[in-house]
């Protein structure tokens, strides 16, 4: 039998055969605390399964990932686990119509938050436990039937130990020893849950009554561990929680349907959360320990809500195989935002949605791993790739240009009569497409064609033609384009804004029309005889998804006053399309860092502010000539400390001016301020140096061999904490050194020692863009071992891996050729590895590309 991949074909077919009744779940995780012997350490396992199968006779299997197996009954028949269980997948032989399996195992805990993931708090010695399945790694804990369409409902029991509390999906008691849960509804095994340890943990309470009199209350509760309970706000993690249900049962007519709502924020997280019905779990960086941008707190909000739109897309109505994974990925993201402007005082956020969560998208739609919204997922290594900015950005982008369509009151009750009718079950792209065909009245084929099932992002470029006096419009268009591997057009639900100065020097919108943008030429004939504009924006308040471009007059208009662009939202569209055209190299990345030094400064909204932050670095690092990187980074990283001490005293403005500064600064003197700032001989008016803005100071100076070994383990001496050591080690791996560079590659190439979270934080700190020439001689070892950890590691930490340690900072054609050297040698490697190397080159490629245009400015 194949190994731990799980393939479509296969998921299918056991499908077809298949249903399952129940699961009764017994764990004993007393062994989580103590001498753990040898390793792994492991717990105990008990899984009983009652399923039907629809030919008796016939053979499956059931998945589990375990050291050891020390029973197997099928049907009263005990089974030799020797012979039937091969270290995932357990052959089940001649079914009975019905059917009870039952499992006896050793299952191990996890360093790498795959499965049941076990966490030693450095600060007091606690040990803390959750599980993380997605897509598929609760059979690291239990024995299952793996895949989303075999939904059942769970009992769960837990033995944990003495003073622990646990969690699972319901709600849960303690009784002579054992945490047992009520049943839960049919869910799919991927969202199943335990928590498990000396929590910290508070209470609230929600309740809603209908119109028909009925009351609906749903017991709220939050936790996280001891040490991080004085930076815990959960008051106002209950507060968007009571405003996000409050919005969802407004609006869904649907009540929420899983008992009890918990949020638990746990520590070496992953992922940023998950949707496990009555117990979602977070990355507990969400909770802040020191001061952070109101951006921080929106992006909290988000997450909240994201995660609890899931509660209706995803785990009540849930995709019967990865393909339609968007079903629920980019609803819930779509509905994250549309419920912080709704419901929350985050009424900005769509602006945060136009500026950073479609660049994700836009630059995965630009890679060579593209795919259509509707993808096609074979296994689940493709599975564990495909959440990306595609699924979720570019999804809940294309909603959001589908409500411009069909109508927010269409869109919406298309999917109330969606949980409806498919509550419990499992669905496909046509389940979805003919409810809001029948509350549109629109044909959605064509569109779902367009937007779902093809690759690909738009450019929409404004044509103006002038009449002959040039003060007004004769003529204005629309023009698309597609990349030629993508020549798909199509239709666009666009609104397309005129914008002048007024006397007092303001950029302002003075007309706008919204229409349909369909084939390559749109014209817009309501704009004719309009005013002669200076800036045409033909995605404004970014209706559809597209790469926005710009007439010569309009890009020129930009460059000298972006500033006075005085709509939040149009100026994060403006932002958004320069950096477009930066990373599509028609723009050089001098004139992009050029325009944030002059106007980032004003930028009111603070998301689009550490927007701007991030892309002014990403340009400076990647697609600057090489010859002008010192003099760019000498202009950014004064442009930052002009605009740090320039900014309100204690506001969130200077406090992501501080952030930048640290972030690009490499001169003697800025050193020596950061070190100043942090030894109290120097002060920024306002400025409080908390213990993570210490941390962000400290990682400049330890990559400059200003803060030495002794300085960091003093600094962890203070911060003696999770987030001190991960900051640590970061802060270690960065030290320029070859020594410190092999001991960080040996860590986490190596060896398995490190965590998951440590395997990422020695990553960030080996590859800095400072530090070129020290890391180039693992670009050569980089492609000597990805296969070998890909096959070895487990995926998360293969992902890590590939990602983080290609060598991107040594941006040079050689790396290019050693790159498709490699490709082309394993034309047989997984799939999924070769994907995350195509996308590493792409990146490459085209910052080479970003280099050759900044150089051609060099001239000007």
């Amino acid at each position: 039998m194949p190994g731990e991949n799980l393939t479509r074909d296969e998921a299918r077919e056991r499908a077809a055969l298949l249903s399952v009744d129940g699961y009764e779940v017994a764990l004993d995780l007393r062994s989580a605390v103590g001498d753990g012997g040898a390793e792994p350490r492991t717990f105990r396992s008990v899984t009983v399964i009652r399923f039907r199968c629809d030919e008796p006779g016939a053979s499956s299997f059931a998945d589990l990932i375990a050291p050891s197996v020390t029973s197997i009954t099928l049907n009263g028949k005990d089974l030799d686990p020797g012979a039937v269980f091969d270290g995932s997948r357990i052959l089940l032989e001649d079914l009975a119509a019905e059917n009870e399996l039952t499992v006896h195992a050793q299952c191990a805990y996890s360093r790498t938050g795959e499965g049941m993931h076990r966490f030693v708090d450095p600060e007091d010695g606690e040990v803390y436990l959750y599980t993380q399945y997605e897509p598929a790694d609760a059979r690291r804990v239990y024995a299952n039937f793996e895949q989303p369409d075999l939904k059942a409902p769970y009992r769960f029991e837990v033995r944990a130990p003495e003073g622990w509390t646990v969690w699972s999906n319901g709600a849960g008691e303690l009784k002579d020893g054992v945490w047992r849960f009520a049943e839960t509804k049919p869910i799919s095994t991927y969202i199943t849950c335990v928590v498990a340890g000396p929590y910290h943990h508070v209470t609230d309470h929600y309740e809603r009554v209908f119109e028909d009199g009925t009351k609906l209350e749903i017991p709220l509760g939050a936790m996280c561990r001891k040490g991080l309970a004085p930076h815990f706000d959960a008051e106002d993690v209950f507060l968007v929680t009571k405003q996000g249900l409050d919005f969802f049962h407004d609006h869904f007519d649907y009540p929420y349907p899983f008992g009890k709502y918990d949020q638990a924020f746990v520590p070496e997280y992953n992922l940023g959360a998950m949707e496990n019905p009555g117990l979602v779990t977070f990355r507990e960086e969400y909770i802040f320990r020191g001061k952070v941008t109101q951006a921080s707190y929106e992006a909290r909000a988000n997450v909240i809500l994201h995660e609890m739109a899931h509660m209706w897309f995803g785990d009540l109505v849930t995709m019967e195989w990865w393909d339609d994974l968007w079903l629920k990925e980019s609803f819930a993201d779509f509905m994250g935002t549309f419920v912080n402007v709704g419901a929350t005082r985050f009424t900005d956020a769509w602006i945060t949605f136009a500026n950073r969560r479609k660049a994700w998208a836009y630059r995965a739609d630009q890679l060579p791993s593209t795919h259509p919204i509707t993808a096609d997922i074979r296994d689940l290594q493709d599975a564990k790739l495909n959440f990306d900015g595609i699924t979720y950005a570019k999804g809940a982008s294309v909603l959001k240009q589908l409500v411009a369509y069909v109508g927010q009151d269409a869109f919406l009750e298309g999917a109330r009569r969606y949980f409806k009718r498919n509550a419990y079950g499992n669905t496909r792209l046509g389940d979805l497409l003919s409810v809001l065909a029948e509350t549109s009245g629109r044909d959605m084929t064509v569109w779902a064609r367009s937007w779902l099932q093809t690759a690909g992002v738009n450019s929409l470029i404004p044509q103006v033609l002038l009449d002959t006096e040039g003060g007004r419009i004769a003529e204005l268009a629309v023009v698309q384009e597609a990349p030629e591997a993508y020549p798909e057009l199509r239709p666009h639900r666009v609104a397309v804004g005129l914008y002048r100065r007024t006397p007092e020097g303001a950029l302002e919108r003075y007309a706008r029309v919204e229409t349909d943008v369909e084939g390559p030429r749109t014209v817009v004939a309501e704009l004719a005889g309009a005013e002669a504009p200076e800036l045409v924006l033909v995605n404004d308040d970014d209706l559809t998804y597209c790469k926005v471009r710009f007439d010569e007059t309009s890009l020129a208009t930009l460059r000298e006053h972006l500033g006075a662009l005085t709509d939040p939202l149009a100026r994060a569209l403006c932002w958004s399309a320069l950096w477009n055209l930066t990373r599509d190299a028609l723009l050089p990345a001098r004139d992009f860092i050029g325009l944030v030094l002059r106007f980032a400064g004003r930028e009111s909204d603070i998301g689009v502010l550490q927007m701007l932050h991030a892309w002014a670095n990403s340009a400076l690092v990647h697609y600057a000539a090489p010859a002008w990187r010192a003099t760019g980074e000498r202009l950014v990283a004064e442009g930052a400390l002009r605009e740090l001490r320039a900014a309100e005293p204690g506001g969130e403005h200077q406090l992501a001016w501080a952030r930048f500064f640290a972030t690009v600064t490499s001169a003697e003197a800025d050193l020596a301020l950061l070190k100043g700032l942090l030894d109290g001989t120097e002060t920024v008016d306002g400025l409080a140096v908390d213990q993570e803005l210490r941390w962000a100071f400290l990682e400049p100076l330890a990559a400059h061999g200003v803060a030495d070994e002794a300085v960091l383990a003093a600094e962890l001496a203070r911060d003696d904490t999770a987030s001190g050591k991960r900051h640590q080690v970061r802060c270690l791996a960065a030290r320029p050194s070859a020594a410190v560079k092999a001991q960080a590659w040996a860590r986490v190439v190596e060896s398995d020692a490190l965590s998951n979270a440590l395997v990422e934080a020695t990553i960030a700190g080996f590859g800095l863009p400072s530090q070129r020439e020290l890391t180039a001689p693992y670009a050569e070892k980089y492609f000597a071992v990805i296969e070998r950890v890909w096959r070895e590691r487990s995926i998360q930490i293969g992902m890590d891996v590939v990602r983080g340690l290609y060598p991107s900072y040594q941006d040079r054609p050689e790396t290019l050729a050693a790159t498709d050297a490699w490709l082309e040698a394993h034309a047989d490697a997984a799939p999924a590895l070769r994907r995350l190397v195509l996308e590493a080159r792409d990146d490459l490629a085209r910052a080479l590309r970003g280099q050759e245009c900044d150089a051609a400015a060099a001239g000007r």
